[in-house]
């Protein structure tokens, strides 16, 4: 087993990072964020590359690499005015996009330095704790992410509650699959088992419909480019209802991805019913790992997930956890040449 490496310090805190290794695949873990900063995966002749974009240094990551890789929460992605009633009360949360409450505020799970909790050869748990009305969250949160190797990539996001409250952990690594600063992802394939989507107001903010995928650009349920009919300037940024098989362990099939020049294939189960796949449209020559600098589309983001702003619509599947219960969220990746 690897010793965790120091690489600098935030808010006085010590920041490691963590390395894996296993089954072809290596990879680099943040404290911070409890953050996957490097996921090494061979192509069809054994060749590896990093897959995942990020930062070099820590700096660079508090610079440039805002959500990249990193735990997201309390809850992913956006909640309309930061607001949604809760046991017959208002609930105001922090306000960090906009009037929009996003992947947890201005303080969420990104920017914190979660402990090292167990670590082996193949695995590493990170945890911590986000005290009673934290960006407004009711109640005290305990939240584990563990990321594990085992015949491919497992993330296992966790959490319990001394309250009820709310909680959606979303897993925010981009990928490019000919390799990180290699250019967009555009010509990449993509399929989604998801018949129906929720499209989005000029906020980002779903409209409270639930609309079938055929005949929009939405529908990725036979291979395609990702770059095939992008419903606008801004390419997709958009949660997919999965609708895939579940398998004996209770994981949905969610997505595969095939780059044609490499043969690397990316497949991905999950225990979430929604998908968010954003296409990274806000690079702009952002400066990445190795001298790279990501242009616009470098990266896809691929975050399984209870529903976008499902507080504030009783219709979607509920984020509610009570005590008592566990909160699990598991994200399974299989990587094999096509």
């Amino acid at each position: 087993m690897t010793a965790p490496t120091l690489i600098g310090q935030i808010g006085g805190r010590d920041v490691h990072s963590v390395s894996l290794q296993g089954d072809g695949l290596t990879l680099k873990l943040l404290t911070w964020g409890a953050r996957l900063a490097e996921l090494w995966v061979p192509d069809r002749q054994g060749i590896l590359a990093d897959i995942v974009l990020g930062q070099d240094s820590l700096d660079d990551w508090q610079t440039h690499g805002t959500y990249i890789g990193a735990t997201c929460g309390r809850y992913g992605n956006r909640i309309a005015g930061g607001r949604f009633t809760f046991d017959g009360r208002v609930v105001q949360l922090d306000q960090n996009e906009a009037a929009q409450h996003l992947h947890g505020g201005t303080q969420g799970f990104d920017l914190k330095v979660w402990q090292i909790e167990s670590q082996s050869d193949r695995h590493v748990t990170f945890a911590t704790t986000s005290p009673d009305g934290e960006m407004g969250y009711p109640g005290t949160l305990t939240a584990r992410t563990t990321y594990r190797i085992d015949q491919g990539l497992m993330i296992e996001m966790e959490a319990t509650t001394d309250a009820p409250t709310i909680v959606n952990l979303v897993n925010h690594a981009y990928f490019n699959l000919a390799g990180q600063g290699s250019g967009d992802i555009l010509g990449q394939n993509l399929q989604v088992e998801a018949g129906f989507y929720l499209p989005v107001d000029d906020r980002l903010i779903p409209t409270g419909e639930v609309l079938s995928v055929t005949g929009t650009p939405f529908d990725f349920r036979a291979s395609r480019p990702i770059g095939q009919d992008m419903p606008g300037e801004g390419g997709f940024d958009h949660n997919l209802c999965l609708s895939g098989p579940v398998d004996s362990d209770g994981l949905r099939r969610c997505l595969q991805a095939v780059d044609p020049a490499s043969g690397r294939r990316m497949r991905l189960s999950t225990s979430e019913p929604g998908l968010q796949f954003y296409t990274g449209a806000h690079f702009d020559q952002t400066p990445g790992k190795g001298g790279a600098r990501y242009p616009r589309f470098a990266g896809f983001a691929a975050e399984t997930q209870c529903f976008p702003d499902s507080p504030n619509r009783p219709q979607l599947p509920s984020a509610r956890l009570d005590p008592g219960q566990t909160y699990r969220h598991i994200m399974r990746f299989d990587f094999t040449p096509a």
